[in-house]
């Protein structure tokens, strides 16, 4: 065979598979996901109505602009529908922006536990990936301004952040948008926002300033991960900007009308962010008790730390054992964690229940 002459662009090669929580225990018929931070209750019941009458357009194109459901947010968020675009899941909203504004020669900079679609991103658009240290698994925005460069075109942070679940508050977060060089963009990740109360996600710093963008999700406090919808908001050149790298038909006609109503039923949402803050103090609580260490999470899930790797690994496997799926973050540089997300009461209280055995 000749050698291959059809090679693929520099950097997509460096991209490591994205690890997804898993759903399946080899021999285990029954199973309880804690690995994804999906929301264990799932969607609203007006999310899943608007989904099933949907199943009556499935011949049409949906709309390309998604006006309706731009209008949803913006009524609900208090945003302006036009300085929003939308997207499969936040993950592509993610990419957009570095097509958009990465390209080879520049940097994208991240935090060091953060998401991993920042460096799959970064490196899909020809850019180079750059991680800053945290300090004890938080964002550090004096770590992250001195990483910056002339080259920096791209800032992101989770807030709260996954897998860590620590967050940074309003004014750090606006020290680091108005300490970055003119050309920068500062990216808000914020898909975990809704399960803090009272918190923007960052709003009112975007609506401040030119260089701040928001990426949001409908995959965690809505239940919709399965039907892959996201969102972002800035300022108005660079959702128009984005927009021309969206595909017209990104998001289908069941996605967009589950979408919609899951927006529009802020009780159902609210009584999520409760429920999700009740169980996940609980087993916070819990795991000190045992011991375990772990920092107070404002998202939905803790990330447990355990002495060593093997600790970690050990109660990992034991978790498996009793039909209990988590996630093991090494992946992440967090070798002796576990990040679990907070399921039902009766889920929590296995997960407890069974990490009590091994400790």
């Amino acid at each position: 065979m000749p050698d291959m002459t059809i090679t693929p662009q520099p950097g997509i090669m460096d991209i490591k598979l994205y690890q997804s929580g898993a759903s399946k225990i080899e021999g285990v018929s029954e199973v309880v996901k804690l690995s994804s931070n999906e929301n264990p209750h799932g969607p609203s019941k007006r999310a899943l109505d608007a989904f099933r009458q949907a199943a009556g357009e499935l011949h049409l194109y949906p709309s390309t602009d998604h006006v309706d459901l731009r209008n949803a947010i913006g009524e609900v968020q208090g945003m302006d529908p036009q300085k929003i675009t939308c997207g499969v899941g936040s993950d592509e909203i993610i990419s957009f922006i570095c097509y958009a504004y990465a390209a080879p020669g520049d940097e994208v900079l991240y935090t060091e536990h953060g998401f991993s679609m920042y460096r799959i991103s970064a490196l899909a658009a020809g850019a180079t990936p750059v991680v800053a240290p945290e300090t004890e698994r938080r964002t550090d925005v004096d770590k992250l301004l001195a990483a910056v460069t002339e080259r920096t075109k791209l800032v992101f942070i989770a807030n709260p952040n996954n897998p860590t679940g620590t967050m940074i508050d309003e004014a750090e977060v606006a020290r680091l948008a108005d300490g970055l060089p003119e050309g920068c963009l500062l990216v808000l990740d914020g898909a975990y926002a809704e399960f803090v109360e009272g918190f923007d996600a960052g709003k009112a710093i975007v609506d401040a300033r030119e260089n701040v963008f928001m990426t949001r999700t409908f995959s965690k406090i809505f239940g919709l991960g399965g039907l892959r919808i996201g969102y972002g908001y800035g300022p108005q050149e660079i959702i128009d900007t984005l927009n021309r790298v969206r595909g017209p038909f990104n998001l289908s006609v069941p996605a967009l009308k589950a979408a919609e109503s899951a927006m529009r039923d802020v009780g159902y949402t609210e009584w999520c962010r409760k429920e999700n803050a009740r169980m996940r103090e609980w087993m916070t609580l819990k795991l000190q008790a045992m011991g375990v260490e772990l920092d107070p999470s404002e998202a939905n899930f803790v990330l447990a730390r355990f002495k060593d790797q093997a600790k970690a690994e050990a109660v990992d496997a034991h978790l498996k054992s009793k039909g209990l799926i988590v996630r093991l973050v090494g992946g992440y540089g967090l070798p002796n964690c576990l990040r679990i997300t907070v399921g039902t009461e009766e889920a929590c209280k296995r997960v407890i229940a069974a990490i009590k055995e091994v400790l």
